[in-house]
C-alpha cells in the first residue's frame, strides 16, 4: 500500500473512578485521516479541515506522534498526512488522542505492521503530551485496542484490554465551551484523603469486575468519582442537573468525559440511552449554551481502515 484512509474514534477517559487509567471507545464519532508514503523524507501535514490546527509537524499532535515512530523506524521515505478533524479540540472526548493515534496506526500499516498495539500507544503518547503537558494513555489505549482498557502502568507501558458488555451504550453531551486538559489538571489537588483513596480503589475494582461479569447493577454502584469530579465539575455548566437527569431516566452512571466539558452517561440498552439523550437534550435546550448530543454503542474494534 502507498496510501490509506482511516477512521480514528473519539474516546471517553477516566470513566468516573478511573482517573488516568480507564477509558472506552466510541463508535460513530471520530476523525478521518489520509496518510501516504512520499519520497520526501520526514512528516508533512498537507491538509487540515474542520479546525484551525498547526501544519508544522513539531507543533501538531498527529505530527509529533508520527515523528516519534519515524525516528524509530528510520524508513528511506517519508509520509504526508491529511487531517479531517471532526472532534472539536478541547471537547473532552479524545480529540488530541484521535490525531495522535491516527497517524501512527496508518503509518504502521504502510510500513507492514512492524509495531504492536502497545508500541503504537507509546508513540501516540508523545503526541498526546503536546496537548496535555504529560504522557498519559487513557484515551489513546481504547482508540487503538477498542472497547474498555485499563492502563496498568505507563513506565513501562502495560495496557489491559477489558471485556465490554454487549448491551452497553453511552450518551455524550458536549457543551460548546472549551476546557483545556492542562488547565483541568492544574486545579486538581496534589494530595487526597486516605478514605477517599480507599473509596476510589474500591470503585475501580468493582467496575472492572462488573465489566467482566456484565453486572449492570454493580457497574452502576461503581461509577462514582470522589477525587477528581468534585473539582472539575465546577468548570462544566449545569453538570449536577445533567447527572441527576441522566440517573432519573435510567442511566447506570454519569460523569465527566476526560477533562470535560463533555459529560457521559452509560446506559443498559438502546432504549434507555435514547430516553436519557432526550431528557438531557431537554435540560440543555433551556440554557443559553449551544451543545451537541451523541448516542453511541461502545466500539470494541477501535481505529479502523476505511
Amino acid at each position: 500500500m502507498e496510501a490509506l484512509t482511516i477512521f480514528s474514534p473519539a474516546t471517553v477517559a477516566n470513566v468516573s473512578c478511573g482517573f488516568d487509567v480507564l477509558g472506552f471507545c466510541l463508535d460513530s464519532i471520530g476523525d478521518k485521516m489520509t496518510i501516504r508514503k512520499t519520497s520526501k523524507k520526514g512528516i508533512h501535514i498537507t491538509k487540515i479541515e474542520g479546525y484551525d490546527l498547526p501544519f508544522e509537524a513539531e507543533k501538531n499532535v498527529a505530527g509529533v506522534s508520527a515523528l516519534a515512530m519515524l525516528n524509530d523506524a528510520q524508513p528511506d521515505f517519508g509520509f504526508e498526512i491529511e487531517i479531517y478533524k471532526n472532534i472539536k479540540p478541547g471537547s473532552g472526548i479524545g480529540s488530541s488522542s484521535a490525531s495522535a493515534v491516527g497517524s501512527v496506526f496508518a503509518m504502521n500499516e504502510l510500513l507492514g505492521r512492524p509495531y504492536s498495539k502497545t508500541q503504537l500507544t507509546n508513540f501516540a503518547m508523545k503526541g498526546e503530551a503536546l496537548a496535555s503537558q504529560c504522557e498519559h494513555a487513557d484515551n489513546i489505549a481504547p482508540a487503538i485496542f477498542g472497547g474498555f482498557t485499563l492502563v496498568k502502568s505507563v513506565a513501562p507501558l502495560d495496557i489491559i484490554q477489558l471485556p465490554t458488555p454487549k448491551d452497553l451504550y453511552v450518551v455524550i453531551i458536549h457543551p460548546q465551551i472549551e476546557i483545556k486538559t492542562s488547565e483541568a489538571r492544574a486545579i486538581l489537588p496534589k494530595q487526597v484523603a486516605l478514605q477517599d483513596a480507599i473509596t476510589q480503589w474500591s470503585n475501580v475494582g468493582s467496575l472492572v469486575h462488573a465489566l467482566h461479569t456484565s453486572d449492570y447493577d454493580l457497574m452502576s454502584k461503581s461509577l462514582t468519582d470522589v477525587i477528581v469530579e468534585p473539582h472539575r465539575s465546577q468548570l462544566i455548566p449545569h453538570f449536577n442537573t445533567v447527572r441527576q437527569t441522566a440517573i432519573t431516566h435510567g442511566a447506570l452512571g454519569c460523569g465527566i468525559s476526560g477533562s470535560g466539558p463533555s459529560v457521559f452517561s452509560l446506559c443498559h440498552g438502546k432504549d434507555v440511552a435514547q430516553n436519557v439523550a432526550t431528557a438531557i437534550e431537554n435540560v440543555y435546550s433551556k440554557t443559553a449554551i449551544p451543545f451537541e448530543i451523541y448516542n453511541s454503542k461502545i466500539n470494541t474494534k477501535g481505529i479502523k481502515i476505511l
